[in-house]
């Protein structure tokens, strides 16, 4: 079989694998989140916890009531965090190990809250079991759950009328935990664990090579942190190689499980939308949109990792300079593209090592929002505030009423909308040029020039868009980078996570007002083509300038 063909087999098993799972998950979590508590009986666990947390799981939630406990929630969990890290070796299978510094820890613990996963320092080096996973693996739970439940309270906006109410924070969690990562996971897991991941709370072994030096084989709890790091699109690795592994993921076969979990959920959400607004229409132009910006980005990175003018790939016949011999270009690009376009992070090939364009293209995926098809909820709530701006562009462009989903899209509207569309380039532009004013920035570089420049804007992009992959030739671990970082993080999650709950309030307040001959219709394919036209012009041009400095100077060189 030929290396294009083999490609072509992976790529179509992938596509036809989300294909058949799309309506099946998208429906199972419409009927979930569709459902207000006290409608059908709470699983005894849910009550259990709404008795135990004294929650009062029938209160409906205004969005400031919502934003406050998704704030609560997630501050409380940064607090917890730290603690685990910081006090790593009193606790239980912490292989004697010391805590983390206070500014990597309070680094780490954002990262894992905010479902960003970025990681200035190597797993096996500096974490035991019991903080990878009673710490890292809970959170990639629950800041995965806090996605979807903004997504969910978003699209309730548009559902509900003439109310503030987006349903109940705290339902949604522990119903997304329990009822859909949960199951999810266990299921993953047994397949990765059959696949050859390993689970086990062994120490640390030292082996003797064959060249008589020595080596240290590694245990520990991998394959329930590894599922749900990309189930939940959350990222990282129990490892410092992350999902290059082979512990983490030992073959082919279990690269495409992965990279089929961290984009079933995503690319499932859609159907959800469409199914809880009563309009498969609607949810059809969402992911038609995002499977053609998928598509795009992965024939841009093959192209761009096979066809290559630099001697030493062409003598190598690809770019193979950090990428694992055994998943190749195509599988080494189609990890890549699918994590950079969700809010994964992890990564089975070093990034920096991917040619001028095609790095070009991965840190360009990460600043478009992450909507193609983005994180879990994260992605939805992103590409749905494109499609309210689109509503009004395209309204004032041809004279039609804005309104989508029998919503009037107003001044109040625009505001939150274009609000959530600023702060992750705000964050990652005023970043990157903070971190390049600060004295000793360069030093922290392995690469001057228009790689290093790549390597600053891929940072603050990964931690502003709660991405969490990196170029790996920059060393993050300073306190300075820790603390830029950790604040781009927070700032981009829950600054993004206010104003769409905001935008939720101001919808659910309204009535409903039904299409007509004014409308712009938006479940047609002409929609469609306005969306992805307004992804490009609004997010992607917004970085045109930057980019041009870092990964198109250094393509073209």
């Amino acid at each position: 079989m030929t290396p294009a063909l083999a490609a072509a087999g992976q790529i179509l098993l992938l596509v036809l694998a989300l294909v058949l799972v799309h309506r099946p998950l998208g429906d199972y979590i419409a009927r979930m989140l569709g459902t207000r508590a006290g409608q059908k009986p709470d699983w005894r666990v849910e009550r259990f916890l709404y008795r135990l947390l004294r929650i009062d799981p029938r209160a409906d939630q205004k969005w400031s009531t919502y934003l406050t406990s998704v704030l609560a929630f997630s501050v409380v969990s940064i607090g917890l965090l730290w603690l685990i890290l910081s006090a790593q070796r009193v606790l239980p299978y912490s292989l004697g190990l010391p805590g983390m510094s206070p500014d990597q820890g309070l680094n780490t613990a954002v990262s894992f809250v905010t479902n960003t996963n970025w990681q200035s320092y190597g797993g096996e080096s500096t974490l035991g079991y019991f903080s990878q996973a009673a710490g890292l693996t809970v959170q990639n739970f629950l800041s995965s759950a806090v996605g979807i439940a903004v997504f969910a309270a978003l699209v309730r906006g548009f559902i509900r009328k003439a109310t503030g109410r987006l349903g109940n924070f705290w339902v949604d969690l522990t119903r997304l935990t329990l009822r859909l990562l949960l199951p999810l996971a266990v299921i993953g897991a047994v397949v990765l664990l059959a696949g050859g991941v390993i689970q086990n709370l062994n120490d640390p072994v030292t082996v003797q090579t064959l060249d008589g030096g020595t080596q240290t084989i590694p245990g520990g709890l991998v394959v329930s942190q590894e599922v749900i790091k990309e189930l939940g699109t959350n990222g990282g690795g129990f490892f410092n190689a992350n999902s290059a592994h082979p512990f983490e993921n030992p073959n082919a076969f279990t690269n495409l499980v992965e990279i089929f979990l961290l984009l079933v959920i995503p690319f499932s959400l859609p159907r959800t939308f469409g199914t809880m607004v009563g309009n498969h229409r609607q949810g059809n132009v969402i992911v038609a949109v995002m499977g053609v910006l998928w598509a795009l980005s992965l024939g841009a990175v093959l192209w761009a990792e096979t066809a290559h003018n630099g001697v030493a790939m062409q003598a190598a016949g690809a770019a193979m300079e950090g990428k694992e011999v055994r998943f190749g270009i195509p599988g080494s690009s189609l990890f890549a593209v699918s994590t950079t376009l969700t809010s994964t992070g992890a990564v089975d090939s070093m990034h920096s090592s991917y040619s001028g364009l095609g790095g070009g293209v991965l840190l360009l995926n990460m600043l478009l929002g992450e909507i193609a098809p983005g994180g879990t909820g994260s992605g939805m709530y992103g590409m749905l505030i494109l499609a309210i701006i689109t509503v009004f562009v395209g309204g004032l462009m041809v004279g039609r009423t804005p309104t989508y989903l029998g919503k009037q899209i107003g001044a109040v509207q625009m505001k939150y909308a274009a609000g959530y569309l600023l702060v992750t380039p705000a964050l990652v532009l005023l970043g990157s040029g903070i971190a390049l004013l600060i004295p000793g920035t360069t030093d922290t570089l392995a690469n001057p020039g228009p790689h290093g420049l790549s390597e600053i804007l891929y940072a603050t992009g990964s931690a502003a868009n709660n991405n969490g992959s990196a170029f790996a030739g920059l060393s993050a671990n300073t306190p300075m980078w820790n603390l830029l970082l950790a604040g781009c993080m927070f700032a981009g999650r829950f600054a993004g996570i206010a104003l769409v709950l905001g935008l939720a309030g101001s919808l659910a307040r309204q009535g409903s007002k039904p299409d007509d001959a004014g409308t712009l219709p938006t479940g047609k394919p002409l929609f469609a083509g306005m969306l992805f036209g307004v992804v490009i012009l609004v997010a992607a041009l917004t970085y045109l300038p930057a980019l041009a400095l870092g990964p198109v100077a250094e393509g073209l060189s």
